[in-house]
């Protein structure tokens, strides 16, 4: 996540092409990184008699976030631009993987008892 926090901070601080380009290159390897990790720790922490509740719940969150993200940015980009609107998605982009972070750590060991 801090991989797609960076290419979006390049995008939205910088105005020149190059780091428009780099930025979108790191969201997509960041994005391609993070899109299987979260589904596979989700599927690790969760017992194979509740697991598929467990991605629908997971995956309706992580929809939910789409649709509250693109109007909380749409209301971001009208009220300050559209630069503030990125800035603030990789601010939120940094502090959810800061969260990943620490939570996946202290929880490592304990998974499911069969």
């Amino acid at each position: 996540m801090w991989v797609q926090a960076l290419g979006l901070l390049l995008t939205g601080a910088i105005g020149q092409f190059v780091w428009w380009f780099a930025g979108s290159v790191l969201l997509g390897v960041g994005t391609a990184m993070v899109y299987p990790s979260l589904i596979a720790a989700v599927s690790d922490a969760s017992h194979p008699s509740w697991r598929a509740r467990s991605l629908s719940i997971y995956r309706f969150w992580r929809d939910l976030g789409y649709a509250i993200g693109g109007l909380s940015a749409g209301l971001i980009a009208d009220w300050f631009g559209f630069a503030a609107a990125i800035l603030a998605i990789a601010g939120l982009t940094f502090l959810s993987g800061a969260v990943v972070a620490i939570g996946m750590g202290k929880r490592q060991s304990r998974c499911y008892e069969a």
